[in-house]
């Protein structure tokens, strides 16, 4: 079983959609758009745990593969809570996920992830 297969039924093709693009991109070397598909997965999933647990430990991951430091403890923290806060219901909506940004802070959502949330009715 596939950890995102705790979203809604109708959210998981877009978030199944963006780990997939991650994994080609970053299999193909490009890693920026890799990233990218990570961020928009994140967006996607933070609101349930199970798949924001997920984009962390791909985020770790990724961490890894650029040799990070940075991401990599700055993913530590957040694979340890990140679920737990979505699993109380207190995320940074719209908050990318990596390092390079505060794990606490808000951002506005980019319209073409709004729509897939209106698409999905959630």
């Amino acid at each position: 079983m596939k950890l995102y297969t705790f979203l809604p039924k109708r959210l998981k093709p877009y978030f199944s959609t963006e780990i997939e693009k991650h994994r080609v991109e970053s299999n193909s070397g490009n890693l920026e758009i890799a990233w990218i598909h990570l961020e928009r997965a994140h967006i996607i999933g933070q609101k349930y745990p199970y798949a924001h647990t997920l984009v962390h430990w791909k985020m770790l991951k990724f961490g890894f593969k650029i040799k990070s430091v940075k991401e990599i403890f700055g993913q530590i923290p957040r694979l340890i809570f990140g679920g737990v806060k979505s699993f109380v219901g207190k995320i940074p909506i719209g908050n990318p996920g990596g390092a390079n940004v505060a794990p606490l802070k808000s951002f506005p959502i980019k319209k073409e992830l709004q729509d897939i949330f209106t698409n999905a009715g959630v």
